[in-house]
Parts: C-alpha cells; structure tokens; sequence
C-alpha cells in the first residue's frame, strides 16, 4: 500500500510537471480555410466593393466568429469574408448589385441577436476585380 501511495505521488507530479509548461511564448499557426465563396460562380463584370465593420457580442473563435464567416461567405454576390476574432472586426468583399450594408447586418443578427454591427465603412468602392 506504501508503495502504491508512493506510484500516485510520482505520477501526480509528473503529470503537473510535464502539462503545466506556460513558457510565455504564444504559438502561432495559420491554416488555409477552403472559402465558401468558391462554389459560387462570380459575376466579371460586377462591382465589388469592400467593407469593414466590427462585430460585437462574439464570445469564441470556432463557435461564433467562423459561424458568422462562414455565413457572410454563403450570401448571392459575396466574394470573400474575413472575420477576426481578436479584433472584433470583419472584412467583406461583395457584388454591390446584390449585396448591401443592411443585407450583410442582417445575416449578422440572424446567425445570433447577441451579435451586432458597428462602424461599418466602405473601404474601396467601384472596383471591378474577378
């Protein structure tokens, strides 16, 4: 039994030793996301215009702020959307002939009515990029 008590003790340890490594150092990955927006056929001769906006009310990065990518990403005339969650900010490059402001703030608060939009403002306007 002694020796039984001794085994644990070591184990707990090394357990603690080997899992609690907080070297202060944040690993940084990047991995490719196959987009939504590529199953869509994109108009050449529409316009595109970028917006960005911030997002508030997200809690996670997986749960909330892919969720709301991934949502943006399926709308009619979305070329591309970026959500960060860190920032609190989304990017979005849309068919202006299909998408508007009040179009994407609706997906937004559709996919959750903790999330809001704030500050949306268009970055470049009139630009007629595949």
């Amino acid at each position: 039994m002694k020796h039984l008590k001794k085994i644990i003790s070591i184990a707990v340890i090394l357990i603690a030793f080997f899992s609690c490594k907080n070297d202060g150092k944040a690993e940084i990955k990047t991995v490719e996301i196959a987009s939504e927006t590529t199953n869509q056929k994109l108009d050449p001769n529409a316009i595109y215009s970028k917006a960005e906006f911030s997002i508030k009310g997200m809690t996670c990065e997986m749960g909330c702020a892919k969720t709301i990518e991934k949502k943006l990403a399926k709308m009619d005339g979305m070329k591309s959307a970026i959500v960060d969650f860190k920032n609190e900010r989304a990017s979005v490059e849309y068919d202006v002939a299909k998408v508007n402001h009040s179009s994407i703030t609706k997906i937004v608060n559709d996919v959750s009515s903790v999330y809001s939009v704030e500050n949306m403002q268009t970055i470049t306007a009139a630009s007629t990029t595949n």
